[in-house]
C-alpha cells in the first residue's frame, strides 16, 4: 500500500470527496425517488460509513455539494452547444437540444431529486445564482440577435424547454419532443438553422 505523504494528502482527500459525490449522483440517477443514506453512499463509493462525515456533516450538505458540482457542468454543456453555431435560430435550437439531452440522460432527475430531499437548497444564494446562470447563454443569443426584451423572451423560451423536459421525464418520445420544440423555438428568430 503506498504511503500517503504530505504532498498526496490533498489529492487523496479530493479523490475520496469526488468518489462520494459520484456515488451519490449514481444512486440518485438509478433511483431518484429514494433518498440515499450515508451508508448507501459509503457502500457505493467503497468507503467506510464514518469516513463520509470527514467530508459532509449531513445529507443536506452532501446533497447541496452534488448540486453545486452538477450545475456548472450543465451550464458549460449549454454554453458549448449554443456557441457551436452562428445562426441565431440554430443557437436557440441548440440551447433547447442541450437541455433536453441532459434531461433525457437523467441529469435533471438527479437535481430535482436532490432539491426534493433538501427543499431549501435553491434558497442557498450560491446555488440560486448558479441555477439562474443556466439561462445566461440563451439571453446572450437573444441579445446578439437583437430580440427585444431578451431576458423576458429567455424566460418564456425556458418555460417551453422545462415543459418539454417534463414531457420527456414523463415518458414522451424524445426525438418527437425535440423536433416539436425546435419547430416552435426557431420561429422566435428567423429561419431554423442546422443543428
Amino acid at each position: 500500500m503506498p504511503r500517503i505523504t504530505a504532498r498526496t494528502v490533498p489529492e487523496h482527500r479530493e479523490a475520496q470527496r469526488r468518489a462520494i459525490l459520484d456515488a451519490t449522483r449514481e444512486l440518485l440517477a438509478a433511483a431518484p425517488d429514494v433518498e440515499p443514506t450515508f451508508a448507501d453512499v459509503a457502500a457505493k463509493a467503497g468507503l467506510a460509513r464514518p469516513s463520509i462525515y470527514h467530508y459532509f456533516a449531513s445529507r443536506e450538505e452532501l446533497f447541496r455539494a452534488v448540486v453545486v458540482d452538477a450545475l456548472p457542468r450543465w451550464r458549460e454543456t449549454i454554453a458549448a452547444a449554443t456557441g457551436a453555431h452562428e445562426d441565431p435560430a440554430a443557437r436557440i435550437a441548440a440551447y433547447a437540444d442541450a437541455n433536453l439531452t441532459l434531461v433525457a440522460d437523467g441529469e435533471h432527475a438527479v437535481i430535482r431529486a436532490l432539491v426534493s430531499f433538501d427543499p431549501r437548497a435553491l434558497a442557498d444564494p450560491r446555488i440560486a445564482q448558479m441555477h439562474a446562470a443556466l439561462v445566461e447563454p440563451l439571453v446572450g443569443v437573444l441579445r446578439d440577435a437583437q430580440v427585444p426584451d431578451p431576458e423576458v423572451v429567455a424566460q418564456l423560451v425556458n418555460a417551453v424547454v422545462q415543459r418539454a423536459g417534463a414531457m420527456i421525464e414523463g415518458g414522451a418520445d424524445v426525438p418527437t419532443v425535440r423536433r416539436a420544440v425546435r419547430t416552435l423555438l426557431t420561429s422566435t428568430v428567423g429561419t431554423p438553422g442546422a443543428g
